[in-house]
């Protein structure tokens, strides 16, 4: 990936980093046992890239349009800043926003990565956007987002964590 001096500096003045769920931290399927219950798979090179970027001074958080306790589960295990599960803020950018708020930053120095229809708005706001290989069209088609060469579920969270950090030790 080609990546120009402008995206090497707002890379590495990222302040916050967010991440979708289905489709981005997971593969978007749904997996239901026989008595009901629902499953994701969440790749732990994932995980352990927001672990990196907490270690460096970045804030991360998860929002999501879906609201399940699995969800829950993985923050906690992860132990991320935000989690905004549901459309408790009436969507994905107003989260973003009010987390921003909180930390008195701008959505400029906001780095997120999505990749479906629903996160359309917040990758055009922030800083930094990325979104998974098998990301909608209408995602790939954001002016100025970055593509990763990893799918939803494959990593595509670490290897976009990977530039913010090889831009701030530059």
């Amino acid at each position: 990936m080609n990546i120009t001096e402008d995206m090497k500096l707002r890379l590495a003045s990222v302040k916050l980093f967010l991440t979708d769920v289905d489709g981005t931290l997971t593969d978007g399927g749904m997996y239901y046992s026989a008595d009901g219950d629902v499953m994701k798979k969440f790749n732990t090179r994932d995980g352990m890239g927001l672990q990196l970027l907490q270690r460096d001074g970045v804030k991360v958080g998860i929002i999501t349009s879906e609201n399940t306790e699995i969800v829950n589960r993985r923050a906690a295990k992860l132990g991320v800043d935000y989690l905004v599960q549901g459309k408790r803020f009436g969507g994905k950018l107003a989260a973003a926003n009010a987390i921003c708020d909180q930390l008195g930053i701008g959505p400029g120095d906001v780095a997120y990565i999505g990749d479906d229809v629903n996160c359309a708005d917040l990758l055009s706001a922030v800083g930094v956007a990325a979104c998974p290989a098998d990301a909608m069209p209408q995602v790939k088609k954001i002016d100025g987002i970055l593509h990763m060469s990893l799918r939803g579920g494959e990593g595509c969270v670490r290897e976009f964590i990977n530039l913010i950090l090889e831009a701030r030790d530059e």
